[in-house]
């Protein structure tokens, strides 16, 4: 597990062992999954709405960031 960011008080993860699509995980008051290249959200538990359009709209400004780290350890 790598956390790639934070911001917002949202942790933004990326499991080493994990499957595709590229996605991150983010964990604050709840949790989601978003996937990197589409921005959709994979899954969503206990996180608010709110949390989760901040989450996208992070995931969308640091995209580069999370699609290189994804590649460093999936390929």
């Amino acid at each position: 597990m790598v956390t790639v960011l934070r911001q917002h008080g949202l942790r933004f993860v990326i499991y080493t062992a994990d499957h595709e699509p590229p996605h991150v995980h983010v964990y604050g008051d709840g949790e989601a999954r978003i996937d990197i290249v589409t921005l959709k959200v994979l899954a969503q538990g206990g996180m608010s709405d709110r949390d989760v359009r901040r989450a996208v709209a992070v995931t969308e400004a640091n995209r580069q960031l999370f699609q290189e780290t994804w590649r460093k350890y999936h390929g």
